[in-house]
């Protein structure tokens, strides 16, 4: 039975998960993986994050990532492992991370006591989480946890998005979305990502989501004018509360007091990234 109030365990994802994005739109992870040969953004999104599962090939990427394009994954991988062994890919992400969290949080919050809770309270969260069927989370939780607080709250909130990541993608096989079209229906919700970067990042072209789009109307769940129909809202609706409850486990584990701690923690880390320039400003929305 649970002891938290409704959606406080995917408010608390929500305010700690975007910090682990913050390496992927940063130079710094530019700088560290062109330095150890890998200078195609691509590569490095698949390396930096597909790396903990090892030398695995295009295959494993693409199920595990979901929603990529195979075709373009099989550009990158395995010939990045070629260039740099996963291990040198795993330690250029962690000094990039360290030099990211350092630029946009400030020096003053990476020592920080709250820092150092922060990290406390989500590896404690972590605790509860669980491998099967989890791909992603399982291969970073073999990884050793950093000693620096601002280090180990990151790998701690990788942890925690990795394994929320994992059950959403067993969510969207449920609810019968193929890669495309969780997309699709995911940006006509306002707050996904923006088609122009689905088109730059994820290998589709215009044609596929406009077919995906397509498949969506024939079930119902978009209008013609490309909104999701109440039937369409109320999947995707049921898409976040399945994935709720797969992923209940680390914030039950944590407590209410120490998810609401850690979502306050969270949230002010994330304003902090948000106003230095994080993330690029078009990321979401439907246009």
């Amino acid at each position: 039975m649970t002891t938290l109030a409704p959606r406080a365990g995917r408010r608390c994802h929500n305010a700690v998960n975007p910090l682990h994005s913050t390496v992927y739109f940063s130079p710094d992870l530019d700088k560290e993986f062109a330095g150890v040969g890998v200078d195609d953004p691509r590569a490095a999104y698949f390396a930096g994050r597909g790396a903990a599962m090892g030398e695995v090939g295009p295959g494993v990427i693409a199920a595990a990532f979901y929603n990529f394009s195979y075709e373009l994954v099989a550009r990158h991988i395995p010939a990045v492992w070629r260039v740099a062994s996963p291990g040198t890919v795993l330690d250029a992400r962690l000094r990039a991370v360290d030099s990211t969290l350092r630029r946009v949080l400030g020096k003053e919050a990476v020592a920080s006591d709250e820092m150092a809770e922060a990290a406390r309270l989500a590896l404690r969260a972590t605790e509860a989480c669980t491998r099967h069927a989890r791909p992603l989370y399982a291969a970073h939780a073999d990884l050793p946890v950093p000693e620096q607080p601002h280090l180990a709250y990151w790998h701690a909130a990788t942890l925690l998005r990795e394994h929320r990541g994992d059950g959403h993608v067993a969510a969207l096989l449920s609810a019968g979305l193929d890669p495309v079209e969780a997309l699709v229906s995911h940006t006509a919700t306002g707050k996904g990502m923006s088609p122009r970067w689905v088109l730059a990042t994820r290998g589709w072209h215009r044609t596929d989501l406009d077919a995906a789009a397509g498949r969506l109307r024939e079930r119902g769940l978009l209008d013609g004018a490309g909104e999701l129909t109440e039937a369409g809202t109320a999947l995707r609706a049921e898409l976040e509360e399945h994935t709720d409850r797969l992923d209940s486990a680390p914030y039950e584990h944590l407590g209410a007091a120490g998810v609401e701690r850690l979502t306050e923690l969270g949230q002010g880390f994330l304003m902090a990234a948000v106003g230095a320039g994080a993330f690029p400003h078009d990321l979401l929305g439907k246009d």
